[in-house]
């Protein structure tokens, strides 16, 4: 083994900043398939609890240490919010422009992005990329002062808990999970953030951490949704929609998950959004969303 050394050349490294925040807002089956840009995202404090010790006594002796549930909660401070947070604040909007608070709190998904610096690259060495899973947002307190000499943009904040989400064996459920560009494949995260932060024809979505796992562990599969056989299809006559067999998509109409083959009969009036979304190890290709009127 070396003799250890400190603070040599390039490994001076610390985390500064906080940018590219997205919102996701799940479906009705979960999923995180529906991402808007946050600008104005000025902080965002992660904060770990539980995790405490719990000693345990036998023969005279600390015998064993049980440790509880860890949790994970956040605080969000920013300028401004996308409009379809409104939802997750607690806020209604019966007629544009008109809000109604106090309203039922939708949870949310998020992704940010911080600096990784160094003594060399400044902060351009790299950065990490932050997914947090199952958010909901605590009531906040809003400060409206009057302008003055030394005006300041109102900051709003939030105060956030979460939910885990399954995650794939062996580890547990967790809401957090952290990307460092610095020690993945660059491929690999150019695929991540083609999903996180959509491309054309794809909308971006929260993968969940299974799919994480998987575009950094294994192969990932292009599915070229721009192939006809690889497209829904409806009939004019019979209003009936039919979602051919893709492997590696999962089929979705209005947001919820539907099996391959022909759909119930559409009724008069009814409007229906298909969406292939990729499983995972798997990405789409072109076009993934079509709309069927009746």
């Amino acid at each position: 083994m070396a003799e250890l050394q400190w603070d040599q050349v390039g490994e001076r490294i610390y985390e500064t900043g906080v940018d590219h925040g997205v919102l996701y807002i799940p479906d009705a089956g979960g999923d995180y398939d529906t991402g808007f840009a946050w600008n104005g995202l000025t902080t965002v404090t992660e904060s770990p609890s539980g995790a405490e010790a719990s000693p345990q006594y036998a023969d005279n002796i600390k015998y064993l240490n049980l440790v509880s549930a860890e949790e994970f909660a956040a605080t969000i401070e920013a300028f401004t919010y996308p409009d379809e947070f409104a939802q997750c604040d607690g806020s209604a909007f019966p007629a544009v422009g008109v809000m109604v608070g106090q309203q039922s709190r939708k949870a949310f998904g998020l992704s940010y992005r911080t600096r990784v610096g160094n003594d060399l690259d400044g902060t351009d060495a790299g950065y990490k990329l932050h997914l947090i899973y199952g958010c909901l947002a605590a009531p906040s307190e809003k400060a409206y002062s009057t302008i003055n000499d030394s005006p300041e943009a109102i900051s709003f904040s939030w105060e956030v808990t979460t939910t885990p989400v399954a995650a794939p064996d062996p580890y547990k459920p967790t809401a957090l999970m952290v990307i460092d560009s610095t020690k993945v494949d660059a491929g690999d995260l150019a695929d991540l953030e083609e999903i996180l932060y959509g491309s054309v024809g794809v909308e971006p979505r929260l993968p969940l951490p299974a799919e994480v796992i998987a575009t950094f562990n294994a192969v990932i599969t292009a599915v070229d949704m721009g192939i006809f056989a690889n497209q829904p299809s409806y009939n004019d006559t019979t209003h009936v929609v039919t979602l051919p067999s893709v492997t590696g998509v999962q089929w979705k109409i209005n947001g919820v998950n539907k099996t391959a083959g022909a759909q119930p009969a559409m009724t008069v009036g009814q409007t229906s959004l298909v969406e292939a979304v990729a499983l995972a190890t798997y990405r789409i290709t072109g076009d993934n969303e079509w709309v069927y009127n009746y």
